[in-house]
């Protein structure tokens, strides 16, 4: 069943649709979420909350873009209220954990990339950039992520945040020049 169909079955009440539309977006919503925020509590409850959200406005879907979109734009927008919040209260979240998925993945055949010292250097680099990330401004961060970490297409960032794809290139092109500088400073990054 095509997106479109799900969500003209769930505006009409079927659960069982709107449930499919969560399971297929709710890793890429809460990955949104996580790298936005920094702390997995806190995506958690950022990625229920788009999904309540969704359901609740529902009705208010035009599909004038793909439902993915309109949830993540539902979703960026439930993260930068969340972070403005927290700047107010001077509250900086936890560091991001180390991707739990390749700590626990044991090569079958001897590789470089397992060796001990180079896993703790792409964990530490991770750790770095995850901290330059929640450096960068909310705007910064946002094109970032979904371009870099998510793999948005420049288009797609266009859609979900209302914006010219040309305002995205360069609002990507000075985050990715911000990131760099943050990364030189801090010592992670040589140029």
């Amino acid at each position: 069943m095509t997106e479109q169909e799900l969500v003209l079955l769930a505006k009409q009440g079927d659960d069982q649709a709107f449930a499919q539309l969560m399971r297929d977006n709710e890793k890429r919503i809460y990955n949104l979420t996580l790298r936005m925020t920094g702390n997995p509590e806190d995506a958690m409850d950022l990625a229920q909350d788009t999904f309540l959200n969704a359901w609740k406005g529902l009705k208010f879907f035009k599909g004038d873009s793909a439902f993915s979109t309109w949830l993540y734009r539902l979703a960026s927008n439930a993260c930068i209220d969340f972070l403005r919040r927290q700047k107010r209260r001077q509250d900086i979240s936890a560091p991001l954990a180390a991707d739990s998925e390749d700590e626990d993945r044991l090569p079958e055949v001897p590789d470089d990339r397992f060796r001990p010292d180079t896993q703790l250097e792409q964990q530490e680099l991770r750790r770095a950039v995850d901290e330059g990330l929640r450096q960068l401004s909310l705007e910064h961060r946002q094109v970032l992520v979904m371009r870099e970490v998510n793999g948005l297409s420049y288009q797609e960032i266009a859609d979900i945040l209302d914006l010219e794809a040309g305002t995205v290139k360069s609002r990507i092109a000075r985050a990715r020049l911000s990131l760099r500088k943050i990364l030189l400073k801090s010592g992670n990054f040589s140029s």
